[in-house]
C-alpha cells in the first residue's frame, strides 16, 4: 500500500540499563551481531520512515555515539519522568514535521516489519492514534488495553487496574502510532497523577477519546515484542532470533544437519542446496553459495564462500576471506583477507593471510604465510597450479610463479619464478652417534643427582 503521509520514528533509548548489570547501556548489547538499537533504527527504515529521532539520556553516551553513527537525529530526556516526557523530549525535532509518527522502543528488537506498517495504514485509513498490543502467556505486569465496541477507550497500567481490567489479556507493547501535530497536542495534556509520578505515553490514548476521536489497535506476536532489560532477556531474544533464522534456512532450502547448533548472524546469506553441518557459527557479513558444504565446527564472519566449496571441519574464515569456486579450506585452516581461486586446496593445519592464490593451486599441511613483520602486513601472491610442499613459511611480500614446486619444510623468502623448483631449506646433516652418546650423558646426570 502507497502512503500519502510522511512517516517518522521516535525511538526511545534513554533507559539507565540497571538490570542489565553492564558497563554499557543495553541498547547496544547484540542479537545477531547487530545492537539492539541497530535492529530498531533498521525496522523504522524498512517501514519507510523519512526522520528518525532517537531520544536518550545524559547518562548514556554510548548510546548517543551508537545512535549517531546509524545516522540518527538525538533528543535528550533529562531528567527522565516517564515515557510521554520521552517523546516530548524529540518535539523540538519534529517541530517541522507534518505527518504519522511511530514511537518504538530501542529495547524490543524482533519487532516486524508488517507490524510498524499495520499501523501506519490503520492511520491512512483515518485513525488518530494506533496503540499496538499482544496476548502474552502470562499478562502479570503489562498494561492491559480496554477495548470496547471495536474501539480502544485506554491503557491501564498493571498497578492500577480494577480486577476486571487485569482479567484483560491484550497487553500494551510499548509501540504507539499518531499523526505528529495530534501527539504532541495530547502529549502536552498528560499529567503525572498516578501512582508511579509519571508521564504516560498510554495517557495519550484517554485523552484522544476526551477529544472525541478515534483509537484503534494493532496486534503484534508475543514473541516479536519481547522487550530485552536483563541477561536472560537477551538471552530469549536470541534464542528467538535463531529459532526464526534456522526456519527460514530451512525453507529457503538449506541443508542444517543439526539446526539448533548453528548460529547465524542478522546478515547471513546462504544460498539453496548448501550444506551446514552442526557446531557452525556465521558471524556478520558472511555468503555462501549453492552446492557448498560447511563441515561441523567452523566459524566464519566477513567471508564469502563461492559455490561447491567444502569449508572444515574446524576451520575459521576470518574478515577478507574470499573462497572461490571448487575451493576448499580444510581441518584447523585459517584464512584471513585473501583471495583463494578456483579449486585450490588448502586441506589442513595452515594459516594463509593477506594472500592472492590462483586456480587449482595445492597448499601443504601446516604452510604460513608469514604476513606480518611486527609493524605492517604484506602480500603473498601464488600463481595458478603452483605445488606448495608440506611446512612451508612463505615469507611475505613474496610471489611463487604459476606451476612452481616449493619442496617440504622450505623457509621461502624470495620470488620463484614459473614453473621452478625452490628449496629453501637447510641441508640435513647427520652425525653419526649422537643420539647414543646424548642419551648416555644425560642417564649419567640423573644418575649423580640421585
Amino acid at each position: 500500500m502507497t502512503h500519502s503521509h510522511k512517516r517518522a520514528a521516535v525511538i526511545l533509548a534513554a533507559g539507565k540499563s540497571t538490570r542489565m548489570k553492564s558497563s554499557r547501556s543495553k541498547v547496544l548489547h547484540h542479537i545477531g551481531g547487530r545492537s539492539l538499537l541497530g535492529w530498531v533504527a533498521d525496522l523504522a527504515r524498512q517501514a519507510g520512515v523519512d526522520k528518525i529521532v532517537c531520544v536518550v539520556g545524559e547518562q548514556n553516551a554510548d548510546v548517543r555515539t551508537e545512535a549517531e553513527k546509524l545516522g540518527l537525529e538525538i533528543a535528550v530526556q533529562e531528567p527522565q519522568l516517564g515515557t510521554a516526557d520521552a517523546v516530548l523530549a524529540a518535539k523540538s525535532a519534529l517541530s517541522e514535521f507534518d505527518g504519522h509518527v511511530i514511537v518504538l522502543c530501542a529495547d524490543a528488537p524482533l519487532i516486524k516489519k508488517q507490524t510498524v506498517l499495520e499501523a501506519f495504514e490503520k492511520l491512512e485509513k483515518g485513525a488518530d492514534v494506533v496503540a499496538v498490543g499482544f496476548v502474552p502467556k502470562n499478562p502479570g505486569a503489562y498494561g492491559r488495553l480496554i477495548v470496547e465496541d471495536k474501539k480502544l477507550t485506554k491503557i491501564v497500567e498493571a498497578k492500577e487496574a480494577t480486577p476486571e481490567e487485569l482479567a484483560v489479556d491484550l497487553c500494551n507493547s510499548g509501540m504507539l502510532a499518531a499523526a505528529c501535530e495530534h501527539l504532541f497536542g495530547a502529549l502536552s495534556k498528560v499529567t503525572n497523577d498516578n501512582t508511579k509520578g509519571e508521564f504516560y505515553l498510554t495517557d495519550v490514548v484517554g485523552i484522544t477519546n476526551e477529544m472525541a476521536r478515534s483509537c484503534v489497535v494493532g496486534v503484534a506476536s508475543a514473541d516479536e515484542v519481547l522487550g530485552v532489560n536483563s541477561r536472560a532477556d537477551l538471552a530469549l531474544a536470541e534464542q528467538a532470533f535463531q529459532e526464526g533464522m534456522r526456519a527460514q534456512m530451512l525453507e529457503n532450502g538449506v541443508t542444517l544437519r543439526d539446526p539448533t547448533s548453528v548460529y547465524f548472524s542478522w546478515d547471513t546469506q546462504i544460498e539453496a542446496d548448501a550444506d551446514i553441518g552442526a557446531n557452525v557459527v556465521f558471524g556478520v557479513g558472511v555468503t555462501v553459495e549453492s552446492g557448498s558444504v560447511i563441515h561441523p565446527f567452523c566459524h566464519m564472519e566477513g567471508a564469502h564462500i563461492g559455490p561447491n566449496t567444502q569449508i572444515g571441519p574446524f576451520a575459521r574464515l576470518r574478515p577478507g576471506a574470499n573462497m572461490g569456486e571448487g575451493s576448499k579450506a580444510g581441518n584447523f585452516v585459517e584464512v584471513k583477507k585473501s583471495n583463494i581461486g578456483k579449486g585450490s586446496k588448502i586441506n589442513h593445519l595452515s594459516y594463509i593471510g593477506d594472500a592472492e592464490i590462483a586456480a587449482s593451486v595445492n597448499i601443504g599441511a601446516g604452510t604460513i604465510t608469514c604476513n606480518y613483520d611486527g609493524y605492517n602486513k604484506h602480500k603473498t601472491i601464488i600463481g595458478e597450479g603452483a605445488f606448495i610442499g608440506t611446512h612451508s613459511s612463505l615469507i611475505a611480500p613474496v610471489t611463487i610463479g604459476a606451476g612452481a614446486y616449493l619442496g617440504t619444510g622450505g623457509v621461502i623468502t624470495k620470488d620463484v619464478p614459473k614453473d621452478a623448483l625452490a628449496l629453501g631449506r637447510a641441508q640435513q646433516v647427520n652425525k653419526e652417534g649422537w643420539a647414543k652418546r646424548y642419551r648416555a650423558a644425560q642417564e649419567k646426570r640423573q644418575k649423580d643427582k640421585s
